[in-house]
């Protein structure tokens, strides 16, 4: 569909992080007639209903409705939604097309684009690989992190760059359109979402879309100590630049761990595809301190240093940030939300290496289990904290000078929290209102 005037377009999923309400806005702009469907409630939604107030938008919320994805010229899914949900199913089969708003964006946008897409390090690399092509180009930066592009539509040139984070959610639905970006980088992968792709195949698949349909001038990233190097080298006809640690001069680094280095590198080999030299990009990267709530210095009293790792979602991010420090300084709160991922590697990594583990949420009780079973002389100590607040004042109870208190769950924040930035938030919170101090600078 070229034109929205005049149109009946449904957008399935509001949300709270912006690409429901971007789109939604965009879509009025463009002349159509939008109703928002959502199953959560109207006052859970009342802050992004806020920002769309001046709008006259149709809002369907607490249930969605057969008649609306029947009736309508075209729907606009949110990419937490299933491709296979039965109301997506129902449109679909009434000749409705199903779309995104990554891909209404990309269907119009005339700049080359570097997209980003991994497990781990997604978000950092990107942010990296955008300040290092600043030094040249104007770029615009979106998808997963970031604002929505579509409003700047107009404004993006074809001599312009558009570095975008993407998840395998976005991914999965872009399949149909055979989309895959001029550069595509891949960071760290590790099984995640098994909720949502099943297996472990099913999860690489869909990240594969990242290359899948690249021509041969384009360059696909990939990394190369990573067991699926060799299957995402033959899913693409791109050529393929591979990075790593070994062999290559590292960056002088404000970013802790050899895992923020790697990432560091990836961002390179990506801006070094677009002409950008390393001394280039080491200048890009001098002063960036990190992005929030991925191994952030929140808090430091009594010689005692507070991190904030809470995007660490999965128990491999975990394990690299305990990696970060020394062995048995490190207090690390773990647990939360199960995504049915294996936790034993986490559980090892904390007997053998951390001075003590503090474990919160619905996972809490198997990890301490796991630990507490593997535990040896030396090992570990094991706290059943429930939730965070009674893991910090642990924390204060058995944290002495030169000690480090981490937030690095290794698991999703749901049942406790909203989200991973919530958790990191009260984490924050509570390292400074506990120790009454300043936070550092």
């Amino acid at each position: 569909m070229e034109g929205f005037a005049g149109k009946r377009v449904v957008v399935m999923g509001l949300g709270k992080f912006g690409g429901g309400i971007a789109v939604s806005r965009w879509l009025v702009e463009q002349g159509a007639s939008v109703l928002v469907t959502d199953r959560a409630s109207p006052e859970a939604l009342e802050e992004s209903r806020k920002q769309l107030a001046s709008l006259p938008i149709e809002y369907r919320l607490g249930e969605h409705r057969e008649e609306d994805f029947i009736s309508a010229d075209m729907i606009v899914a949110s990419p937490a939604v299933p491709p296979g949900d039965r109301f997506l199913s129902l449109a679909r089969q009434h000749g409705i097309p199903v779309t995104t708003e990554i891909r209404l964006f990309l269907e119009r946008c005339t700049a080359p684009v570097l997209a980003v897409t991994g497990t781990k390090g997604k978000s950092t690399t990107t942010t990296l690989l955008n300040l290092m092509l600043q030094r040249r180009y104007t770029t615009w930066l979106g998808g997963n992190m970031g604002r929505s592009l579509l409003s700047d539509i107009p404004a993006i040139r074809p001599e312009h760059l558009v570095v975008l984070e993407v998840s395998s959610f976005m991914l999965e639905y872009l399949a149909e359109a055979q989309w895959s970006p001029h550069v595509a980088v891949v960071t760290r992968l590790a099984p995640d979402h098994l909720d949502r792709h099943l297996t472990e195949k099913g999860y690489y698949e869909v990240k594969k879309n990242i290359v899948r349909f690249q021509k041969p001038e384009d360059v696909a990233v990939l990394h190369e100590s990573c067991p699926l190097f060799a299957e995402f080298c033959a899913a693409t006809r791109a050529r393929v630049v591979a990075y790593g640690l070994a062999g290559r001069r590292p960056f002088a680094l404000k970013l802790m761990g050899d895992h923020n280095q790697l990432n560091a590198q990836a961002a390179f080999a990506a801006a070094q595809a677009m002409g950008i030299s390393w001394d280039e990009a080491q200048e890009a990267v001098t002063d960036f301190t990190g992005l929030p709530h991925r191994l952030q210095l929140v808090h430091e009293h009594g010689g005692v240093k507070f991190y904030n790792d809470s995007i660490a979602t999965i128990p491999e991010a975990a394990i690299a940030a305990l990696e970060s420090f020394p062995p048995r300084r490190v207090i690390q709160i773990v647990g939360g939300y199960d995504k049915k991922l294996d936790l034993k590697p986490l559980c090892n990594a904390l007997v053998e290496r951390a001075k003590a583990a503090l474990c919160i949420g619905a996972t809490g009780e198997v990890i301490a289990g796991m630990m507490e079973q593997s535990a040896g002389v030396g090992a570990a100590a094991v706290y059943r904290c429930g939730d965070l607040p009674t893991a910090m004042k642990m924390a204060r109870q058995i944290a002495q000078e030169g000690d480090v208190v981490l937030l690095s769950p290794g698991c999703a924040s749901y049942g406790q929290f909203r989200n991973f930035e919530e958790r990191g938030e009260v984490f924050t919170r509570l390292a400074r209102e506990c120790c009454g101090a300043a936070a550092p600078t």
